[in-house]
């Protein structure tokens, strides 16, 4: 797993790791008791929240990176999936509120050298 920067606009939202493997997309948040960053999945279009211990923050982009829908996902639940979509962006809870992070915003992950 890559890890790195979430950036909108340039600016630094958090640090973000890049689940690119089926393996990593499939464990995402799986098994970390706190997570104070970003998690981004490159060609997912659904999410689950099956053993993780605390509730999600989902963002849906297109492959632009541009926000499509942001969704709340409470414990032990799955999305449907988001046919426009192509990557997904996972965070702990009021993790996108505290950043503001809204729809139409434009976001990437960018790996630390």
């Amino acid at each position: 797993m890559q890890t790195g920067w979430l950036l909108r606009d340039g600016q630094v939202l958090a640090a973000a790791d890049l689940a690119d493997t089926f393996y990593d997309r499939t464990r995402g948040l799986l098994g970390r008791r706190s997570f104070d960053g970003a998690m981004f999945l490159p060609n997912t279009r659904s999410i689950h929240s099956f053993g993780v211990p605390f509730a999600l923050d989902v963002a849906f982009l297109d492959r632009d990176g541009r926000v499509l829908d942001l969704v709340r996902l409470p414990r032990w639940r799955v999305t449907a999936p988001r046919m426009r979509a192509v990557h997904a962006l996972e965070a702990r809870a009021g993790c996108f509120d505290r950043w503001g992070l809204r729809e139409g915003d434009r976001v990437e992950f960018r790996p630390t050298p």
